[in-house]
């Protein structure tokens, strides 16, 4: 610890003292322009940042223009909706990070500065000037003639006054320096212990961001494989046409015919004489469709009918006039002089229309050449007709089913399409960032539209939703006079209530005293996970209650093995989604996965299998699942339990060698029961496995009857 200045040497005055001080007094100086140095730096570095901020949301907002010509493909343009949402997300969070920059050096070095430097300068000035006023007193004292002994006397009691003035400035002014010391090694520390805790929060948080997009990451890389090999297929085949059509059009001269994938007979540039100024002539795009003639005049313009029934018309040959590779069409109501570029190109085009106007004559070829196509597209100028908008995911209308899940559970915006698993709730884009920003720890944010999800996952927010959850979250809110923030509000007053409300509990009705509170909390999550009433575990877990705490009372149990005991699947559900651990035992050396072999819950085995639970531990009796399942002769656990331990083997001992993934076979059977354990959990007790076997076993006997 650094030394400090001595109250005793300080009313001594002694020469120890002053050269102590003088130390003091350099230390604060510099101290406080390398205070000064480093909230200024501070400042330029959250301005840049901000400035790169903003610069990113610009680019981002870029990236997402360019998404737009992806939209063809729904995968793309579902993995770069991901993409570029986990990058908002992202600008976020350097916000978040430069923010918490401002308050943990800026403010709390500015604060130090403030209460303390200030104070010191002007109990420094007083000392200074007292100190003078010392030294004069002793002058003055000292020049006193011992003859003159009222001035003596007077001399005398003016220098003890200002010795006495003298000493308790310079014990205040000590006073000052060592608080000042003292002080800021806390605020200083702290202030740097701050920034690192919010660097370490914005890479966690990035860490979890980039964790939840790597599925996304390996789709959109198989999409890219699949698409470069593609193209450097199509970048072949155009190679291919380009240097054929180059081989085959050497002269340069205009080619003619029918477009690929067009119902026009024939197509190509032609001049067309004006009917009113005979001089002039006009090149434009010509086309032969459904019997009629229809021209272009630039490529912005719609196609334009000149001749409706090409039968009521008469094509010749025009040598009369002046220009060359001219003919004619003759109708009763008009008739128009086209030219080609060549005889050869006049002679196609000849041979066209006339062979279109035999064989509007002849019924069989109608019904061929002159069926029924989307002409208005060429009359009008409209394209392809707009495909039906894409189904939106299952999960998006199981989730909304829940009470009140139509509206964000924070902000009361309509159509959510986010969701945090382990609450149970819905919620808008912007309230997901901010509850994405909390931690996996208190809500794991999901997309309903976007991510995948499991029976089990969504069957919790059928049962939970917005309204169940607010009344359990905000229940004290009408007796603290709050207002709960709208889909209008700002980020800000969105992020101070969604942190009041999840992080710190203020608005949670707590029951019991507060010594007692979080065991009682624990017991009522135990006994709630026994009965597999939700709603009272939400509360429990709310309220305090460790959800992996052990209960004295229950051999040591939590309640993630209560909820096994008690066979309700989703109460396993909503603690595994809350971090409970699986693989937890109680005294007797017996986990979740163990009391679900016991009591021949066949969902459960499926679902603890799922997340991880150990199917190798035993118990006091030194019994593994597998052990207890053939003890209680729960055949169907027994053949998932064996099949489980048969792929793992496998798959361990193929190594790097074998296949990537688990068997097919044993994936499909665990899918089944899975499903119906979700669905229909009646088919997977053994009063219906047994019934099952014995109608099979009858279907066999009269099969050998027969």
């Amino acid at each position: 610890m650094d030394s400090l200045l001595d109250f005793e040497e300080c009313v001594k005055d002694s020469p120890e003292f002053r050269l102590n001080l003088d130390q003091f007094e350099k230390e604060v100086s510099l101290l406080e322009s390398n205070m000064d140095k480093a909230m200024k730096l501070c400042g330029r570095m959250v301005e840049a940042g901000q400035a790169y901020s903003s610069a990113n949301q610009l680019f981002l907002s870029s990236l997402a223009e360019l998404s737009v010509y992806q939209r063809k493909d729904s995968v793309i343009t579902n993995c770069l909706n991901q993409f570029n949402q986990g990058l908002q997300e992202m600008v976020g969070f350097h916000t978040m990070l430069f923010d918490q920059t401002q308050r943990a050096i800026s403010q709390q070095m500015t604060n130090l500065c403030t209460q303390f430097l200030p104070q010191l300068a002007e109990t420094r000035r007083e000392f200074v000037r007292i100190g003078v006023d010392l030294e004069t007193a002793a002058v003055k004292n000292a020049q006193v003639s011992r003859h003159r002994a009222v001035d003596a006397e007077r001399a005398s009691h003016l220098l003890l006054a200002t010795r006495k003035c003298h000493q308790h400035f310079a014990l205040d002014y000590c006073l000052q320096l060592n608080t000042f010391k003292t002080q800021q090694r806390v605020d200083i520390l702290n202030s740097v212990f701050s920034f690192v805790q919010a660097q370490f929060t914005f890479f966690h948080q990035g860490f979890d961001l980039l964790r939840d997009l790597d599925p996304t990451m390996k789709t959109m890389a198989a999409q890219l494989s699949q698409l470069s090999t593609d193209c450097a297929a199509e970048r072949k085949e155009l190679e291919n046409k380009h240097l054929l059509v180059q081989q085959r059009d050497a002269s340069g001269e205009q080619m003619v015919g029918p477009c690929p994938g067009s119902d026009d007979i024939i197509q190509g540039y032609l001049f067309k004489r004006s009917r009113r100024k005979t001089r002039t002539w006009k090149r434009c795009w010509f086309s032969i469709r459904d019997n009629r003639l229809l021209y272009r005049k630039s490529h912005k313009d719609d196609a334009v009918v000149l001749f409706h029934d090409l039968r009521l018309c008469a094509v010749k040959s025009l040598e009369h006039v002046e220009r060359r590779f001219c003919f004619e069409l003759l109708s009763v109501q008009m008739c128009c002089a086209l030219q080609a570029d060549s005889e050869k190109l006049k002679q196609a085009w000849l041979s066209a229309l006339q062979g279109s106007i035999h064989l509007a004559y002849r019924e069989g070829a109608r019904a061929q050449l002159t069926q029924p196509k989307e002409a208005p597209s060429l009359l009008c100028g409209g394209g392809d007709s707009p495909g039906p908008p894409t189904q939106r995911q299952a999960a998006l209308g199981v989730a909304l089913r829940g009470p009140g899940n139509r509206r964000c559970c924070d902000c009361e915006e309509e159509e959510p399409r986010w969701a945090s698993i382990n609450l149970g709730v819905t919620m808008c884009i912007e309230c997901s960032g901010i509850h994405r920003s909390l931690g996996v720890h208190l809500s794991k944010v999901r997309s309903l539209t976007l991510d995948s999800w499991e029976a089990e996952q969504l069957k919790l927010f059928c049962v939970l939703g917005n309204d169940v959850m607010n009344r359990i979250y905000e229940a004290r809110c009408s007796e603290e006079g709050l207002v709960k923030p709208t889909s209008d509000s700002s980020r800000a007053e969105k992020e101070t209530w969604i942190k009041e409300k999840y992080v710190e509990k203020r608005f949670v009705r707590n029951s019991g005293a507060d010594g007692a509170r979080e065991s009682d909390a624990g017991l009522r999550l135990y006994r709630s996970a026994l009965a597999g009433d939700l709603v009272a575990m939400a509360a429990a877990l709310a309220e305090g209650a460790a959800v992996n705490g052990s209960n004295a009372e229950e051999e040591g149990r939590t309640a993630l093995i209560g909820a096994t005991v008690g066979g309700s699947l989703l109460a396993c559900e909503f603690l595994l989604q809350n971090g409970a651990n699986v693989n937890h035992r109680d005294l007797r050396g017996r986990g979740s996965l163990h009391a679900a072999a016991t009591a021949g819950h066949t969902g459960q085995v499926c679902l603890l299998l799922k997340r991880g639970a150990n199917q190798y531990a035993v118990d006091e009796r030194g019994q593994d699942p597998l052990a207890i399942a053939v003890e209680t002769a729960h055949a169907d656990i027994v053949t998932l339990l064996r099949m489980a331990r048969m792929n793992e083997e496998m798959r361990d001992s193929e190594g790097v060698f074998g296949s990537a993934g688990d068997d097919e076979t044993f994936q499909d059977i665990f899918r089944d029961f899975s499903n119906m354990a979700s669905h229909d959990p009646e088919k997977l007790s053994r009063r219906q496995f047994s019934r099952g076997r014995e109608e099979d076993d009858e279907e066999e006997e009269e099969q050998e009857k027969r």
